[in-house]
């Protein structure tokens, strides 16, 4: 078995305390590691199903608030991330799904963090332990209750000793069947 090097953490911005504790687990494993961290924002929520705002927008309108919400993410994670300078940040328009792929297959990271903020959450159109599940690369969901509790895909499992996780601190998210 091919055992994963982490080069490179990704991390979905989420302006939650679930999402403050993901970027705090994914900065820390970023200093760790000596790798860059990533910090994807998307126009349209990843965590919210109905908003499709993006969508109604024009062109131009899309633009502006792709801007402006650039700025926002920027001054938000800068100020998290403190003196840790290798922090970039990509801002998304495409459906989420596909530029989190695209960004793993050009090995822009090669362990994703998200903000876990209940088991009835949805990432991406789909609960959130289904994503984490069936993404091609390690996956770690920080929360629901404390910065502590971590949920890892099984990809992310295999190498819980790179991210720093002990055995006891983690548990595995398992398919749920319909």
């Amino acid at each position: 078995m091919t055992m994963v090097n982490i080069n490179a953490v990704g991390f979905c911005a989420h302006y939650s305390k679930e999402g403050d504790w993901a970027f705090d687990f994914a900065l820390e494993l970023s200093r760790r590691r000596k790798a860059p961290l990533h910090v994807f924002h998307f126009l349209s929520d990843p965590y919210d199903p109905d908003d499709n705002s993006a969508e109604r927008m024009t062109p131009d309108e899309r633009a502006k608030e792709a801007i402006a919400r650039e700025k926002e993410l920027r001054l938000y994670y800068d100020k998290r991330a403190g003196d840790y300078l290798d922090v970039g940040f990509r801002f998304c328009e495409d459906p989420e799904w596909t530029e989190l792929h695209r960004c793993l297959l050009i090995r822009e990271f090669q362990v994703l963090v998200l903000g876990y903020v209940g088991p009835s959450a949805v990432f991406a159109g789909r609960p959130i332990e289904e994503f984490a599940h069936s993404f091609v690369s390690p996956v770690v969901l920080v929360g629901p209750s404390s910065a502590d509790e971590l949920r890892l895909n099984s990809r992310a499992a295999l190498i819980a000793d790179k991210l720093g996780i002990t055995r006891s601190n983690w548990s595995l998210i398992e398919h749920q069947s319909a």
